[in-house]
């Protein structure tokens, strides 16, 4: 039940990032006026000109990982002759739906980057670059939804956006392959190689690259912060909606999520990953073969499939499957965790912040304030919590006796509109804010820091999600997204305050210092009451002590894995 609960917590994240990044427009392929060409140090490129920004799509920024290829490191991306068309996207990694039934879409074929920048000038200082790791659960996302105009023209910047393989295909570990590298962070840090060598052919400085991502993509800016790979390969860091320390909630809590953490030893991965060669036919690791752990005792030996001819390792006879037999549900959500105990992670994430050891670079990291509500929403219909005797029954069938008398003092349904905000308020907390309020402090000791909370109440649904009654999403998970990046309409307030924010977030990546012309200061995180809170309106920017308004104590002393305190 533990694993059912993690592939559908995986599951829904994935689904809620995925549909806000459908949200966003997508290009055509019509050529406009002007048609620019840079020359990468693979081959040239044509891009598409849109008056003040160019855009330059579908660049493979490392081999195809398919065939021999796959469940091995990103290998250089072959040159090419002639000018490549980078008018529109590559296709996307291999992913189901996010919601509902379907097969699997996309291509092993889609190591690709997209490049967003202002026309290349003269002899101008070069600009930032922004390299943004998109969401999904690690099971699906793109790159290419993303369309970060505002930051290019507002902010001046260049704006990187990345695929990187997903679910089984990213995150998959077996004695064979010598353990669980971690394809889809290293994917990543083959795309901040490529940056590193073809930043400036774009106007931009290689020497400032900011990385930044939202859910997994958060997640994955943490992984970076604390890999002995990715030293050097960027200079400044933006964690959105998931720290280091993230976690979903214990027990019963939330049902249909189920405790959830996003980083998980490299031998579990492994063990799972020999099971799972096991159940597709291709049994245990070849006699000899090199790697970690046992194999599973008494598999039959691996033949391949149907009319492959002799014995094959295991791995070898996995390769030789389609991708539609890999690309199942139980399989994409069951490798959707980050292994650590590995080259890339040799330490639990949240265990190396905590210890200081990770790369010395400006953070900015920070939470929406309603961060569970989009989740809870979707659990209601099959676990309702009509009244305060079944809010208190929630609480007591996931805590022990004093905990839950600890919690619903903190949290009484009758301060709230109703017993349901009551809940996905402590969730929130509990899993997001809290969590991240603790990395902050450990950031903050070693490098500058920057705290925020995303706290627009009205903040458009980008998801596509029904709000359920008396559960209004808020500033939910993913919300602050169309505030950086052109999606939906926003209001004239709101439209406001994505300024605001644009100028932050491009000035964090120009200097070190998100002190936007025009916008109140921000202070570093110094304590818990320096957290910039970001909401339209006359103040709504402005310093909050958010660990006292979102009873971090009572967190950091009661449910201490979710804030990394074990």
């Amino acid at each position: 039940m533990r694993l059912l609960s993690r592939r559908r917590a995986r599951a829904l994240a994935a689904a809620v990032l995925s549909l806000l990044a459908a949200a966003a427009p997508t290009a055509g392929v019509a050529p406009g006026p002007r048609q620019p060409v840079v020359e990468t140090d693979r081959g040239a490129v044509r891009g598409r000109a849109h008056g003040a920004y160019d855009t330059f799509e579908g660049i493979p920024y490392a081999a195809p990982p398919t065939g021999p290829l796959r469940w091995r490191l990103p290998e250089p991306a072959p040159a090419w002759p002639g000018v490549l068309d980078a008018r529109a996207p590559g296709s996307r990694c291999v992913q189901l739906p996010p919601l509902g039934p379907g097969g699997p879409s996309g291509s092993e074929d889609c190591l690709f980057l997209n490049v967003t920048a202002p026309p290349v000038r003269g002899r101008g200082a070069p600009r930032p670059v922004m390299v943004w790791f998109h969401g999904g659960g690690f099971q699906n996302g793109a790159g290419d939804p993303y369309r970060p105009d505002r930051l290019a023209v507002r902010g001046d910047a260049v704006v990187v956006t990345v695929n990187y393989r997903l679910g089984i295909f990213g995150l998959f570990g077996h004695p064979e392959l010598g353990g669980a590298p971690g394809f889809a962070l290293a994917d990543q840090q083959a795309a901040l190689r490529w940056v590193r060598t073809n930043a400036h052919r774009f106007g931009a400085d290689p020497r400032n690259v900011t990385v930044f991502g939202e859910s997994a993509g958060a997640l994955s800016v943490c992984a970076h912060l604390v890999s002995p790979a990715s030293a050097g390969l960027f200079h400044r860091a933006v964690v959105q909606s998931g720290s280091c320390s993230t976690t979903m909630p214990p027990r019963s809590l939330l049902p249909t999520l189920g405790t959830y953490e996003p980083f998980t030893p490299e031998r579990s991965t492994v063990e799972a990953g020999a099971a799972a060669a096991v159940r597709l036919g291709c049994g245990g690791p070849a006699d000899g073969a090199p790697g970690v752990g046992a194999g599973v005792a008494g598999a039959p030996g691996p033949t391949g499939p149907a009319g492959a001819a002799g014995p094959v390792g295991a791995v070898d006879c996995l390769r030789r499957l389609d991708a539609g037999a890999l690309a199942t549900p139980e399989l994409m959500g069951r490798f959707s965790l980050v292994p650590y105990g590995n080259a890339a992670l040799p330490t639990e994430p949240r265990r190396a912040l905590r210890e200081g050891r990770f790369h010395r670079v400006p953070v900015v990291q920070g939470t929406t304030r309603d961060e569970m509500r989009v989740f809870l929403g979707q659990t209601l219909a099959a676990f309702p919590v009509p009244d305060r005797a079944a809010y208190r029954a929630r609480l007591e069938q996931s805590f022990d006796a004093g905990t839950a008398r600890a919690v619903e003092a903190e949290y009484p349904a009758a301060a709230y509109p109703n017993p349901v905000v009551a809940l996905a308020t402590l969730l929130s907390d509990a899993s997001f804010t809290c969590p991240s309020l603790r990395d902050a402090e450990a950031l903050a000791r070693h490098v500058p820091t920057y705290g925020y909370l995303f706290a627009d109440g009205d903040a458009p649904n980008a998801t596509g999600l029904a709000e359920v009654p008396g559960l209004p999403y808020a500033a939910s998970h993913g919300f602050e997204l169309p505030y950086l990046f052109t999606s939906v309409p926003l209001a004239a307030p709101q439209r406001e305050l994505a300024d605001r924010m644009t100028g932050y977030w491009t000035a964090f990546a120009r200097t070190g210092i998100p002190a936007a012309q025009g916008a109140p200061a921000w202070p570093r995180y110094r304590s818990p009451a320096s957290v910039l809170n970001l909401a339209p309106g006359a103040g709504g920017i402005r310093p909050v002590d958010a660990r006292t308004a979102h009873h971090c104590a009572l967190w950091d002393a009661r449910w201490p894995a979710a804030t990394g305190s074990r």
